[in-house]
């Protein structure tokens, strides 16, 4: 196993939102590990994400928490298929009234997940031990 030490990132702006969306490229979700908390204004995603920067072929567990959340929709992806899997490809923010807009989560297949938030407040830490997976994910060109 890759000695690369667990990830723990937090993002407060667009440009700390690149960094945890190429962590997260190509990390796997089942559509029952996505919850929204409406009271607490936080979305909560457990994700198998690929360790690209260990340089193996490892995945390992990880949460996205994503504060300040005012509203959650989602498109193509069927809440009710909660064993469904999802694969992430990327993380996007689309400013509106500062410092708030829209966190957008967009998945192979053309699904889609848009938070409203009232500004860019995101932790992701993975959360157990790395293993072994004997697929590293590929991009057509």
């Amino acid at each position: 196993m890759s000695q690369t030490a667990p990830l723990q990132l937090l993002a407060i702006d667009p440009d700390d939102l690149a960094v945890l969306s190429a962590a997260l490229q190509d990390a796997v979700a089942r559509v029952g590990d996505i919850a929204y908390e409406p009271k607490a204004r936080r979305l909560t995603i457990a994700f198998n994400r690929y360790r690209w920067e260990a340089g193996q072929r490892q995945r390992v567990r990880s949460a996205l928490q994503v504060g300040g959340v005012m509203g959650v929709q989602t498109r193509r992806i069927r809440r009710e298929r909660r064993d469904a899997v999802v694969e992430l490809l990327s993380l996007d923010f689309k400013a509106g009234e500062a410092p708030g807009g829209v966190l957008m989560l967009t998945f192979a297949g053309g699904g889609d997940l848009r938070a409203q938030v009232e500004c860019v407040d995101a932790v992701l830490a993975d959360v157990s031990a790395p293993w072994p997976t004997p697929r590293t994910p590929q991009h057509e060109p």
